[in-house]
């Protein structure tokens, strides 16, 4: 998973493109000087990366991944966690997108916390399908998006 510290955030184009594309300040007639009004922010899908549906699963993964690894007392238990810490420090310095991918973590590990108790086989099959999944959305991610 040391690939995620890798990722880095996309380009913003899309945004620049929003920018360049406004209307030019029309001249006004009268001798005041006009006060420019502030661009409204561009719409959150322009911001989006175009791997951000991706990424929240991923960030899933990691939180079911976090509290499977404690529960079976895995040798590397703090790793899901230290491995999202990477993630947003790589994607998400602050703002809606970190709260986004916190949220989904979250969500990973209390869906696993609130139907397991104990490790089982269960537990270990549903381990080891997560870390293919998240091995596919990794390779897939660098693969499109990585220079």
């Amino acid at each position: 998973m040391a690939v995620l510290a890798h990722i880095s955030a996309m380009p913003r184009l899309a945004a620049l493109l929003v920018i360049a594309l406004l209307p030019a300040p029309a001249f006004a007639q009268a001798q005041r000087p006009a006060t420019p009004a502030a661009a409204p922010p561009p719409p959150a899908a322009v911001l989006q990366a175009p791997y951000e549906p991706q990424l929240l699963r991923l960030a899933e993964i990691m939180g079911a991944l976090h509290y499977l690894r404690t529960l079976c007392r895995a040798p590397e238990t703090g790793a899901w966690r230290r491995e999202m810490q990477a993630l947003l420090d790589a994607e998400a310095a602050g703002g809606e997108r970190r709260e986004r991918l916190t949220q989904s973590f979250n969500r990973g590990y209390a869906g696993f916390e609130q139907t397991h108790r104990t490790c089982t086989d269960a537990a270990r099959l549903a381990t080891r399908r997560y870390v293919d999944e998240g091995h596919r959305i990794v390779v897939d991610i660098t693969g499109r998006y990585v220079n």
